[in-house]
């Protein structure tokens, strides 16, 4: 029997070189049969096969990494079980925690991402920051060096516990092997409970090769956040709501972290509320609905910034008034009552005053509303908002390719069933502006942090979380370059994502405050250099277009599309096209502007 499962004279599991394929097939069969009756069985693992066995323990089918001295054992048991867990290996460590992040966003699981010590693990600090600004949960696995070198300045020592405490929702150092996999078990479970966020691991390079016993547990199940949710606060919102007259509803990211996008679309219609949303709620509330008003802020339009700043009760489901939102906080929405759902008590009151709130799961905050509440008629405070909808829309140059016509485009084709990811700048409010996001985790960005460089990374990690849906990463040529390398990870892994790149040759958003704010003072934000991002695309091989008109760009995205491999497309676009409406810094945003405005 010791033979058959895998175990030395020495007791401890010797793995399986050397071994015939019957053993192999026995041992998996074993372990399978085990867990499905539910025993629980001892074995003796090393550190690192304790790493892989708690991984599969919690469902993880795909990671991102890039492997380097201490974590080589993790590396090596991995290479064990490549027939379980999918292993990419990226360009660069920022790569693989934006894959990881992408990932989770895109399919609402845990992200995970592995380095080694030192330079790999302090370049995934970057993606865990982004994905700490944004709530997305991901499990950030490190190795350090062995304990006895710690504290010592040794080879690639560095403390990335101490570097990622505040931008983690939590993070370990792990130096003793019997804690290693309730560890593990634990950071999963943060990473997923409440406001979700990222967790680090870090592992001791000692711990990796040292053995002890593992028992199989399957993961608990998580818990939505309900028992803050009181009686007073749900009869105070009621009443508020029954006596609104002009009832405006403000959606973010966490409706859609919730999954709470049926009970919104049936809240808004019961009390008959137009609905705003952020750059983190796209998704959230149907883009095609006709209670939708656009997003709010500063490239908000104009319909829902003037819409708020008119309600008399705002209904803020899973949003924190960040500044990009709220312009000048002391004069946003200064004629509403604000009510707030959110699971996370500290967003209460931390950068707007609201009137009333309620704390917990906001699908389940919505779905006891929508059992109290009966249909309310609020026809002309939506008639109201349908003028202002016929008298602000959005607008841009027809004539010429331009960054809203090729978002325009992209979901003409796709009709809003495509993944969209972005990196940061105006590539990205034109996609969150002019694609028509029908359905969550189909809008995946860079919110609180503002990362360049994101998209390409998350846009891998979310088509290997979503193969059966296209996507299409939205970059400016500024970000572009900044993680480009990425490429030949898509080509390395045959991974069908379609890079598009608004090329005009400038860092636009920067460029667009200079030439607004700053006298255009072109301070370094011109690229007008000898890069030709078609030759670098083939050259890392991928399939390379560069569009130069409008009639151009349909054609070369339906091929992309049908080609179903990484296809990379240069639109040549004007260096001062411009995002609108905006709203100047500092501003409340009932003062958002547009090019006609500025004419006057």
């Amino acid at each position: 029997l010791s033979a058959l499962c895998g175990y030395g004279s020495t007791g401890k599991q010797g793995g399986y070189p050397g071994g015939t394929g019957e053993i192999r097939a026995f041992s998996k069969f074993s372990r399978a049969l085990n867990k499905r009756k539910g025993v629980r069985r001892m074995n003796k693992l090393t550190g690192a096969e304790i790493v892989i066995e708690c991984l599969k323990e919690q469902g993880v089918d795909t990671v991102f990494g890039y492997p380097g001295g201490t974590i080589l054992n993790i590396y090596d048991a991995l290479y064990k079980h490549q027939d379980e867990i999918t292993h990419i290996l990226t360009s660069h460590e920022q790569g693989a925690a934006h894959a990881a992040d992408g990932y989770a966003r895109a399919t609402g699981k845990v992200g995970v991402c592995m380095a080694t010590s030192g330079p790999g693990a302090t370049n995934l600090v970057t993606g865990i920051a982004t994905a700490c600004m944004d709530s997305i949960p991901v499990v950030a696995i490190t190795c350090n060096v062995a304990v006895s070198l710690l504290g010592r300045d040794s080879f690639q020592e560095i403390d990335i516990a101490g570097i990622t405490m505040p931008i983690t929702k939590y993070n370990f150092i792990v130096k003793d092997i019997t804690k290693l996999a309730d560890t593990i078990r634990r950071a999963f479970t943060i990473a997923q409970t409440g406001r979700p966020g990222p967790v680090l691991i870090d592992i001791t390079k000692d711990v990796t090769a040292n053995s002890c016993d593992y028992e199989y547990k399957a993961p608990e199940p998580i818990v939505r956040q309900n028992s803050t949710i009181t009686e007073e606060d749900m009869e105070k919102a009621l009443y508020l709501i029954r006596n609104a007259k002009k009832p405006f509803i403000f959606a973010g990211g966490g409706a859609v972290i919730a999954d709470a996008a049926d009970e919104l679309k049936s809240f808004a219609h019961k009390i008959q509320a137009p609905v705003a949303d952020s750059l983190m709620g796209k998704g959230a509330f149907d883009g095609t609905d006709e209670l939708y008003t656009g997003m709010v802020g500063m490239h908000g339009t104009k319909t829902s910034n003037f819409g708020i700043t008119e309600c008399d009760l705002l209904i803020v489901v899973g949003a924190r008034f960040s500044d990009r939102v709220t312009g000048n906080a002391a004069k946003f929405a200064p004629n509403a009552k604000i009510l707030q759902f959110d699971v996370d008590p500290a967003e209460i009151d931390k950068n707007v005053k609201t009137y009333a709130s309620v704390i917990g799961d906001v699908k389940t905050i919505l779905k006891k509303l929508n059992a109290r509440l009966d249909p309310v008629n609020h026809d002309e405070w939506l008639a109201h908002i349908d003028r202002m909808k016929d008298m602000y829309p959005l607008r841009y140059e027809k004539n010429l390719l331009t960054g809203p016509y090729v978002v325009e485009q992209i979901y003409e084709l796709t009709q809003g069933d495509a993944v969209i990811t972005t990196e940061v700048g105006q590539h990205q409010m034109w996609a969150a502006q002019f694609y028509k996001y029908k359905h969550p985790r189909t809008f995946v960005t860079s919110g609180g942090l503002g990362t360049m460089g994101y998209g390409l990374g998350a846009a891998l990690g979310a088509k290997m979380g979503c193969k059966d849906k296209v996507v299409i990463n939205i970059a400016g040529d500024g970000c572009f370059r900044m993680n480009m390398n990425e490429i030949a990870t898509a080509t390395r892994y045959n991974i069908p994502v379609i890079q598009v790149v608004l090329n005009n040759h400038v860092l636009g958003m920067v460029r667009q405050w200079q030439t607004l704010f700053y006298g255009k003072r072109y301070s370094h934000t011109v690229l007008n250099d000898a890069v030709d991002f078609v030759k670098v695309a083939e050259g890392m091989g991928a399939k390379a277009y560069r569009v130069t008109s409008k009639e151009e760009f349909m054609p070369v995205l339906k091929e992309a599309i049908g080609l179903n491999i990484p296809v990379v497309i240069d639109c040549q676009i004007h260096c001062d096209d411009k995002v609108f409406p905006m709203v100047s810094p500092g501003a409340p945003i009932q003062d958002a502007f547009d090019e006609n405005d500025l004419k006057i």
